[in-house]
């Protein structure tokens, strides 16, 4: 539960299919914290006008405003979130909890982004990224993460952090990249563990990758 509350809804920025918005409106879900969605059109560039410029000036959800305040960065709005509304459990502060979270969230925003996020954006977005090379990428980080995960409830320890909230949503949703989680069950096991929380909400899937009809 927050240890504090916004004095007015946080306004975030994103569009439902974004991984990385979808971390931010997990945590906030999670947390029970106030929040207005302000769903953007991507394809109509809705997020390179000059009002959403402002906001973000590399155009990029999600974006969050909590009073004054205007952040992006899904994982930098994961750290905020948690020194503002949480206990230090989301974000541990003892040298060896910080840095296990720290290490995760530069895979979400290393081998994740460039293995099953990119994989993802190939086959539902279209993009013109190099399909296979982040196939390849995330199935050595799944062999590595799988191992990890086999003596381990959450990705950063005993309790789940926001380590657990950076990754889950891309890792869950690698088939729609071409990517099975089948060859992985301690994967598979936590992300049944981080879905059981209370109040989890998923990403809207897609019928994409291994999905497709």
């Amino acid at each position: 539960m927050p240890v504090a509350r916004p004095a007015q809804p946080i306004k975030l920025y994103t569009t439902p299919l974004s991984g990385h918005g979808h971390r931010v409106k997990l945590f906030l879900t999670l947390l029970d914290l106030p929040f207005e969605v302000i769903e953007l059109n991507l394809k109509a560039g809705e997020n390179g006008t000059p009002e959403y410029l402002a906001l973000n000036p590399f155009g990029q959800v999600p974006t969050i405003q909590d009073g004054e305040l205007t952040l992006f960065d899904s994982n930098a709005i994961l750290v905020y979130l948690a020194k503002r509304y949480c206990d230090a459990s989301w974000l541990p502060e003892d040298p060896r909890g910080a840095a296990a979270v720290q290490r995760w969230l530069s895979l979400a925003a290393g081998q994740i982004a460039y293995g099953p996020c990119a994989a993802r954006l190939v086959t539902v977005f279209g993009a013109p990224l190099d399909h296979e090379r982040a196939k390849k990428i995330a199935v050595k980080l799944f062999d590595v993460i799988d191992a990890e995960l086999a003596d381990k409830a959450f990705v950063a320890g005993i309790h789940v952090t926001i380590a657990d909230i950076a990754a889950h949503t891309y890792i869950a949703h690698a088939p729609e990249g071409g990517v099975s989680l089948q060859p992985f069950p301690h994967i598979r096991a936590w992300l049944r563990r981080v879905e059981a929380l209370p109040r989890f909400i998923a990403m809207p899937s897609t019928k994409a990758g291994l999905l497709a009809a």
